[in-house]
């Protein structure tokens, strides 16, 4: 196992609604373990740095986070995606209130709850809480901050081009981010950082995906049953892969979630369906402006399981710039495909395309 990270601080308490995402996240967890080697490969090879997730929506990014949490006491966590805890202000007195007793626990003084009426204001607290911190680590020692849900974050009330959340942009040694997000542009990431970094594209691994989903459903049918030997279980996982509507290829582990949840009573999700119409209100709410040739632009998408800019652009007899403004704000829910000379789009996971068409057909 590669998911335990050795000489981390033994602190801090999360508050309640974070360890209950880390218990419901962690349940049922299988494999990731090229995860957790990438993971301790950066803290191995870098004295510092940022090191982030990247993976489609429902491909696991939360569970990995709260897997490697629980696996390793002391680790700082924070959740962006509970509504309230995505702005800066929250950020900075959740986490710093961590650090606080992180740094009570180094027999410093010089922190106490009081202090957090600093906190909120820029980074220069959180940069001072994490020098202190580092300057009292022991030589095998590390500081991990782990932020889940990076994409999630509103950045309205902060100073333009201001790291999001006031991230550092310098940090001191042994001290280290861990984030999660979905896909996003290069010119979008939000942060401008000096210091090692490294980021993990979920998607660069479709046979470990693969292969995790499938241990994830034998054990899910091993439990449901509460015992069935392999070969049973490898019957079943095929019986319900061709029942349910995924395969071998799938890589996806909220649908695969649900559609298990659901496998008795033979209807659709109810948990899927509000997961969908979450993206797809993100998608109209994204594209307000442009909302008549958004939706041109959507029906085409969805019928088609790659295309190009150029290709819809034809089609609706239009700019390829206006395609590609539109196509960029839905980048967290779209996959990019280079086939030469053109890079092709496909909408993220087959299930939410075809929800997708429904809800067009609906409105026709």
């Amino acid at each position: 196992m590669n998911n335990i990270t050795p000489n981390t601080i033994n602190i801090p308490r999360y508050p309640p609604e974070f360890q209950q995402i880390i218990s419901a996240k962690n349940h049922n967890f299988v494999g990731r373990e090229f995860v957790f080697s990438a993971i301790n490969n950066f803290l191995n090879q870098s004295d510092r740095g940022y090191f982030t997730i990247i993976g489609d929506p429902g491909i696991g990014k939360s569970a990995i986070l709260a897997h490697y949490v629980s696996q390793n006491p002391g680790i700082v966590y924070c959740n962006v995606e509970i509504t309230g805890k995505n702005r800066a202000e929250e950020f900075l007195t959740t986490i710093c209130t961590q650090l606080i007793e992180i740094a009570q626990h180094q027999c410093s003084k010089n922190f106490t709850p009081n202090s957090l009426e600093f906190t909120t204001e820029n980074s220069g607290f959180l940069s001072l809480l994490l020098q202190q911190i580092s300057d009292r680590l022991h030589p095998e020692q590390r500081l991990i901050i782990t932020i889940d849900g990076c994409d999630r974050i509103d950045i309205n009330n902060q100073p333009r081009g201001s790291n999001i959340l006031y991230l550092p942009r310098y940090l001191p040694e042994k001290v280290y981010f861990i984030l999660t997000r979905r896909p996003f542009l290069a010119n979008q990431s939000g942060l401008l950082i000096e210091t090692p970094s490294q980021s993990l594209d979920l998607s660069n691994y479709p046979e470990q995906n693969r292969a995790d989903i499938q241990e994830y459903i034998k054990t899910y049918l091993n439990e449901s049953s509460h015992s069935v030997d392999a070969s049973a279980a490898s019957r079943r996982v095929h019986s319900v892969s061709e029942d349910q509507g995924f395969d071998d290829d799938e890589t996806n582990f909220m649908y695969v979630k649900e559609i298990l949840a659901t496998i008795k009573e033979d209807i659709y999700p109810q948990n899927l369906q509000l997961y969908y119409q979450n993206h797809w209100e993100k998608m109209n709410l994204a594209t307000s402006k442009q909302q008549a040739m958004a939706l041109q632009v959507l029906n085409i998408l969805v019928q088609e399981e790659s295309i190009s800019i150029e290709a819809i652009a034809e089609t609706l007899d239009t700019d390829e710039y206006e395609i590609k403004v539109i196509l960029d704000k839905w980048r967290e829910f779209l996959h990019l495909e280079s086939i030469v000379p053109e890079i092709h789009y496909s909408v993220y996971h087959t299930n939410f395309r075809d929800w997708l068409r429904q809800q067009i057909q609906s409105k026709v």
